[in-house]
Formats: structure tokens, sequence, C-alpha cells
């Protein structure tokens, strides 16, 4: 049975209690409507964690479009159903003023070191400041041993642990590989609100980015960008945003993949009024 809890200070202090007999805590932090990408962070945590919470919070910080945060969907009783098989100990499920009790301004100043410029930062501007401001909350009333996130959002997860090193926080993050539809679309609470038709077809995101990994070693930078957006573009209703190539650890714009350890191409796509992102890993080396 999943014990649901709504007060920050119960939910802190069910956790000292647990981490003074000496088990472990795992967190998967969520904003609701969850699907089979949620649920793997999930069973992950349950196999490396003795208990496992799940926040669902829909953050407001975090939308810069008011419209689209009114859109999000929020299925609390859907999500409690598909959480029972991952055996999740808790969720909690806190109201905006719980989170934020002396007001959502305090706590959005977080250095996020430039990394939030750069590609869904340039086009969603305070986007990162409110992620990154309800995760440390978060992780403040949590204090997990782990904290679990999906590849999906390469440059949130890069954010985050930017923000863990650098406020020095006693939580190690885990980050899993992106859960992808039949046809190669990367599973997103946002695909529900996805046309029957363009959901098929939009495979195509993740086919593109495949072709630039395919070729990242025969063609030019400049070549692959070009390719992905020219294809992706010439789809409808696709219309896409970006498509760049990055270094996996600045976030900042590579030149040459050959002179870099970590390439990742991210991508950026609008469909049926519903923003799409993607990436691929090209290169890592240890």
């Amino acid at each position: 049975m999943i014990r649901i809890i709504e007060q920050a200070s119960e939910l802190n202090s069910l956790v000292n209690a647990t981490k003074k007999t000496g088990l472990s805590v795992g967190f998967v932090p969520t904003m609701g409507a969850l699907h089979k990408g949620h649920l793997t962070l999930v069973k992950k945590a349950k196999k490396e964690n003795d208990l496992v919470i799940v926040s669902i919070f829909v953050n407001p910080t975090q939308f810069n479009d008011k419209k689209d945060l009114d859109k999000y969907p929020r299925t609390l009783e859907n999500d409690l159903v598909l959480l029972k098989p991952t055996s999740a100990d808790i969720v909690f499920s806190p109201s905006v003023s719980e989170v934020y009790p002396h007001g959502d301004l305090i706590g959005a100043d977080i250095d996020l070191g430039g990394l939030d410029t750069y590609m869904e930062g340039a086009f969603r501007p305070g986007h990162f400041k409110g992620v990154a401001q309800v995760v440390k909350r978060l992780l403040d009333i949590v204090t997990p041993d782990r904290l679990y996130m999906g590849q999906k959002d390469f440059q949130q997860f890069t954010i985050i642990q930017y923000m863990i090193d650098k406020l020095k926080m006693d939580t190690i993050l885990v980050v899993c590989p992106i859960i992808r539809e039949t046809n190669g679309l990367a599973m997103s609470s946002r695909n529900e609100r996805l046309s029957a038709l363009t959901r098929k077809k939009a495979g195509i995101i993740y086919r593109t980015l495949l072709t630039v990994k395919n070729n990242c070693n025969i063609s030019s930078i400049v070549e692959l960008e070009q390719y992905g957006m020219k294809r992706l573009a010439a789809l409808s209703p696709f219309e896409p945003e970006y498509l760049t190539i990055v270094d996996g650890n600045t976030l900042t714009p590579v030149t040459d993949i050959a002179a870099t350890n970590y390439a990742v191409a991210c991508v950026a796509v609008w469909a049926d009024g519903v923003r799409l992102i993607d990436n691929i890993i090209l290169k890592k080396e240890n």
C-alpha cells in the first residue's frame, strides 16, 4: 500500500527516522501524468534503496508560459494505480504553499554556471531557474541518498548535477536511459496531447538523431545540424526549434567531435502545439 503524504514536515520526519536505522532512501521527482519512463526510474530506485519516495508536484516556477502550466495534465488517481506494481513506498503530493511556504520567489537565484543559457534556456527563459529551485527545495525536504532522473531531459539533469556539486549536497544523481515508444518517440507526459497521427509520425525525431549519430564521423557539425533541421521541417506538422551538437559536460556547442570526449545531439520540435525534446549521445569517453 502506497502511503500518500502532503506535508513536508511529516515526510521529513519519516525520512529522518528511516535513515537513523541505517536504511537508504531513493527519490524520484515527477510532475505526475506518469508513463513507463517514470515507472522505470521508480523500479530502479526500488532495487537500489530501502525506501522509495515519488513526488507528484506540478511546479509553477518552471513554466515560462502560463498556458502550458494550465494545460499540464493532473492525473493523481491514475498515477497511483500505475505506481502500485513498482512497490514505491511513499507519494509526496504537496500543495504549492507547502513547497514554497515563504513564496515562490525564494530560492530562485541558484547559480547554474551559465548552463541554463543554452538550448532550452535560450527558448524558455527562467525555466531552469524554476527547475533548480524546486529540485533544491524537494531535496531539502526528502534528503535522499539517491536522486533518479531520466536522460531525456539532458540539459536538466546536467544542470541538477552542477547544482548538487556546487552546493555540496549529500545526494547521488542517478541518470537512467531514455524509454521510447515503439516508433522511437521518447516517452513524455506531453505525448498524450498529440493527435494519434502526429504521435505515430513523431518517430521521425529519433530516426533523425540516429542518422546524425551514424554520420557524426563522416559529416561536419554544420552539415549534421543542417540535415537534422531540414529533415524535421519537411514533415508536417513538425517545426524544429533547434538541433544542436553540444559538449555533454558544459552544454556549449561543439565544432569538432574529434576534439571532445563527450558529444550529444539535442533537439526540440513543436508539433500540435506541443514541445518535444530528445537527445542522443554521439560520443562518450571515460
